[in-house]
This record gives structure tokens, C-alpha cells and sequence, in this order.
């Protein structure tokens, strides 16, 4: 009697709860050109800024960005040069540079430190390891707004708590003068990038067999060894992807900038420098839209060239077998 073994497809129908087998068949029953048809659409808005980006201010007040198909003409480079010749904030190659210096450290180093910290909680049993773990994940919960200030007042001026009936004063965060500085911003986007990091890396790790540990156990490996050799080389995949995340955001943050550099125009990342690039009144919007391009040139860099793992490691630790 012959066995056949279902494919992944068949199981997907066989299985599971009727919604299931409705949303799956529904997928399969979407053609190709139904899909191209959803990214053109989506893509429209992006297409009309980048054809406004060549269009003067004139041109841009007088008519919307399709009068293009019918009257091509017009179309030229002044509102680039423009951008990069603007020097508001120490000009739009400064701006780049600081910010690659807040959005490379906020990339490196909560990968460090969430990949030491997932394998811990995924293979290392120590007393309290699941309530750490919750905890940890929890704080994806804390708002991001109503924590900027008082991370600035601390990055100003410190952290101190006065003792009330002991008359005394304990400092528990020094004064780092860290206000109006780039440091300040990457710091604050380590920290709130570290609990969805941990997450994400600990649910990959856990899934990766058991019996590759037990081997190098086995061969004498430490733990520190067993990371090393085998978890890291293992998960190039969902670290790709969270440093594409994190390097998104990090890279095209305005609030966090914002507040923690303020009016330090020397210190300002690409997003506050292209925001002002509007001036006072308004008077020079027409500029956005070439500002916006030139900035989207290194994120698009950074996601080609780590795309082939994003899929993969977005996926990461979400089905075990």
C-alpha cells in the first residue's frame, strides 16, 4: 500500500477551523495581476512626489503632479541643487552624517545586547527567568511620548531623589550633559529598541534544535562558546530583519530627534534638516519633496541589500515543529 505525504498547501486546507481553509483558498484565488494592480495604486502617492520633486514652486501651486502626461516639459534638477546648496543646520551632508551617527549605534547595539540576553532566557535556566522574561516583553507596553520627557531631564540634568525624613539626597543617574547631543538620541532609541529586540530574538533562538546544544555540550563547549559558534551564524536571518527595522526607524525619526536635540542646528538629523528646509512661512515647500528623495537614498541601500533575509527572518520563530 503506498503512502503519500501531503504537501504544506493540502495540510493548510485539511486543518484547522473553517475561517482558516476560507482565508487560505481566498488567497490562492487572487490572480497575479490583481496584486500588481494593489502595488501600482499604493505607489501612486510616492510616484507623484518624486515627479513634484523636478516640478518648480509654480508649477507645483498651479496644477497637480499628472499635469506631467500630458505636458512633460518644465522638468529640472534647480530644486536638488537647492537642497544640497541650503546650509539651514549645517546643510543636508551634515545632516546625513549625523544621521548614520544615531541611527548605526541604535542599530549595533541592541542587537548586541538582545541577542547575549535572548539566549539566556532561551537556554540558560536560571531562578526567575520567565517573570524577567514577561517583564522585559511588557515594556513594549510604555508609550513612547510620555517618557521623552523625562528621559531629557535626566540626559539635562541627572537623577536624584531627596530622602525625605533622612534629609539627604541620592543620585541615581549622574549629569551627563547628553542634551542637545546625538548621543542622547541613540541612547533613547536602544532603549525603547531592546524589549521588542529580546522578543524577536528569543523566539527565533528558542526554536533552534535541541540536539545541536546537546552536541556541543557534549564536546566540552561553554555557553559562551555554544553562542558564538552556533546561535549567531544560525540567526543571520531575524538579525538582518531587526536591523532593518530598527534602522528604519531610528533613521527616519523626527520626535525623539526633536525633543532631545532641540535647536542644536549642528546636531540635526536629515528629518529635522528637510522639515526646515520649508522655512519660516512656508515659503520654500516646494523643497520637501527633493529632500524627502535624497534622504530615502541610504534606507533603500540598507533594505536591498538585507532583503533577502527579511522575509525569513520576519517569519522567524512564529511556526515550531
Amino acid at each position: 500500500m503506498a503512502v503519500t505525504t501531503p504537501t504544506q498547501g493540502e495540510l493548510a486546507t485539511s486543518e484547522g477551523p473553517g475561517a482558516g481553509k476560507f482565508i487560505y483558498r481566498f488567497l490562492r484565488s487572487i490572480p497575479t495581476w490583481a496584486l500588481w494592480l494593489l502595488v501600482l495604486v499604493w505607489s501612486i502617492p510616492t510616484l507623484g512626489l518624486f515627479a513634484n520633486s523636478f516640478r518648480t514652486r509654480d508649477a507645483q501651486g498651479a496644477s497637480g503632479w499628472w499635469s506631467l502626461l500630458n505636458d512633460p516639459q518644465g522638468l529640472s534638477l534647480e530644486n536638488y541643487s537647492d537642497v544640497m546648496a541650503a546650509q539651514v543646520g549645517g546643510g543636508v551632508a551634515n545632516a546625513l552624517l549625523n544621521s548614520l551617527a544615531i541611527a548605526i549605534p541604535a542599530t549595533v547595539i541592541p542587537i548586541a545586547i538582545a541577542a547575549f540576553a535572548a539566549y539566556a532566557f532561551a537556554w540558560i535556566d536560571f531562578r526567575g527567568r520567565e517573570w524577567l522574561f514577561i517583564v522585559t516583553v511588557a515594556l513594549l507596553a510604555i508609550p513612547l511620548q510620555t517618557s521623552l520627557i523625562p528621559l531629557l531631564q535626566l540626559f539635562a540634568g541627572g537623577g536624584h531623589w531627596t530622602i525625605p525624613f533622612l534629609d539627604k539626597t541620592i543620585t541615581f543617574f549622574p549629569d551627563l550633559n547628553l542634551a542637545g547631543s546625538v548621543t542622547a538620541v541613540w541612547l533613547t532609541h536602544t532603549g525603547f529598541g531592546l524589549p521588542f529586540a529580546i522578543f524577536l530574538l528569543h523566539n527565533y533562538i528558542s526554536g533552534l534544535p535541541r540536539d545541536v546544544f546537546e552536541s556541543a555540550r557534549i564536546d566540552g563547549a561553554d555557553h559562551f562558546t555554544m553562542f558564538w559558534r552556533l546561535v549567531l551564524p544560525l540567526s543571520v536571518p531575524v538579525l538582518a530583519a531587526f536591523a532593518i527595522f530598527q534602522f528604519l526607524w531610528t533613521y527616519n525619526d523626527y520626535l525623539i530627534a526633536l525633543t532631545m536635540i532641540g535647536g542644536n542646528g549642528e546636531a540635526w538629523p536629515v528629518t529635522i534638516r528637510i522639515a526646515s528646509l520649508a522655512g519660516e512661512f512656508g515659503t520654500r515647500e516646494h523643497l520637501l519633496a527633493a529632500g524627502a528623495f535624497i534622504s530615502t537614498v541610504i534606507p533603500l541601500i540598507v533594505f536591498f541589500s538585507l532583503q533577502r533575509f527579511f522575509v525569513r527572518g520576519i517569519l522567524a520563530g512564529s511556526v515550531k515543529g
